[in-house]
């Protein structure tokens, strides 16, 4: 994997740039479409890419690994076969869904013991073995394994926590390296950049994940429950000594003012299940402002979904919409689904247009703005 900055901006982090993989170019700043288990929900691949305009798509090795299971996507010749999606594609590793299972896992130094969500049935995911999971998945980019704290953790937890993810990454690459892909296109393994809310542990941690030398960079455990300006104030100090020439990779975050300010911040890569989550609900995100499609005041509202829209989707009036979500109609998610995720896409190649351009903090600013209005 290779990665070229194309672009920066006076007065900001912001950057634009090109990666490269065996599965084609990704243009950053760039938002990832969430497909946890290996669909993202309600959008079939040619919308994701000729109607969304997404580049890249994530997996999830916890859900993978459940169902359909490692033996079932080896025999397809990897996730990019068994869903028909042509592009890159990242998996997580499972770390944070791991984490989020609470009593039903034990960490231990071996890895993460846990029961699963759907059968009950145990498992032991240690670092080896998610990485040989990812390779059978066949990710362009893979994840190491790591602990993800509670927001809240105190810094005894966080820094013994740390430490054991720094031990796991030493293991993940030891098994990254002696290990091949399986599907004739290179596969390349990220860091995860760990330190809950502390400033010294974060920057501690960027550190030390320097020292592999790797193709990009992630930071995690961020956005679990700490307020926004500590987590745009940890992805600073980390961002500050993660090398320029190479990507970063913001994990799991968030809405739209998040994904500008990040993007301000020196983030290169962002995810976050949101515009899908909340689309399902009846919250659509719009360059206007916010709509919660629900409310009565649409019922007979005939104007398109968002006059500017990126979608096709955006032509259905929001009467419409609103009727269809009302009645849980599968049509009414898919639609608020399609258009939260090219309203996303567009507003990151919006966003790197303006950094090319060298406008990009004052549109920002302006953009912010806007997005906080309720409609």
């Amino acid at each position: 994997m290779e990665f070229k900055l194309t672009a920066t901006e006076s007065g900001s982090r912001a950057r634009a740039g090109i990666i490269s993989t065996g599965h084609g170019q990704i243009e950053t700043p760039i938002f990832m479409p969430v497909g946890t288990t290996g669909s993202v929900k309600g959008i079939h691949a040619r919308d994701l890419k000729e109607d969304i305009g997404a580049q890249i798509i994530l997996g999830n090795t916890y859900h993978l690994y459940l169902r359909p299971g490692v033996s079932v996507l080896e025999a397809a010749g990897g996730l990019h076969k068994f869903n028909s999606w042509d592009g890159p594609i990242l998996t997580d590793s499972g770390g944070y869904q791991v984490f989020s299972l609470g009593d039903i896992r034990k960490i231990t130094e071996d890895g993460a013991r846990f029961q699963s969500h759907i059968d009950g049935s145990y498992h032991l995911f240690s670092p080896e073995k998610v990485v040989d999971i990812q390779r059978s998945i066949g990710a362009d980019i893979i994840m190491a394994f790591d602990e993800c704290t509670p927001g809240d953790a105190d810094f005894d937890y966080a820094r013994k926590s740390l430490e054991l993810t720094q031990r796991w990454l030493d293991r993940c690459f030891a098994q990254f390296d002696k290990t091949e892909p399986k599907y004739g296109y290179p596969q390349t393994l990220f860091p995860i950049v760990q330190g809950n809310t502390y400033p010294e542990l974060r920057k501690q941690a960027a550190i030390h994940v320097k020292t592999f030398d790797a193709d990009g960079y992630a930071i995690g455990g961020l956005s679990v429950g700490e307020p926004e300006e500590v987590m745009y104030e940890m992805t600073e100090v980390v961002n500050a000594e993660l090398p320029e020439n190479k990507p970063r990779y913001l994990m799991g975050v968030g809405n739209p003012v998040n994904i500008l300010e990040s993007i301000d911040r020196g983030v290169d890569m962002l995810d976050c299940v949101m515009p899908t989550r909340n689309g399902r609900n009846g919250m659509l995100f719009t360059s206007e402002g916010i709509i919660n499609i629900r409310n009565k005041k649409w019922a007979n509202d005939h104007s398109p979904i968002d006059e500017n829209g990126a979608s096709f989707v955006d032509r259905y009036s929001k009467a419409y919409l609103r009727h269809l979500i009302i009645s849980n109609e599968m049509l009414g998610a898919q639609i608020a689904s399609q258009h939260n995720l090219a309203f996303y896409l567009w507003l990151v190649r919006t966003a790197r247009q303006k950094i090319t351009e060298g406008n990009f903090k004052s549109w920002k600013s302006n953009m912010v703005e806007q997005l906080k209005i309720r409609l």
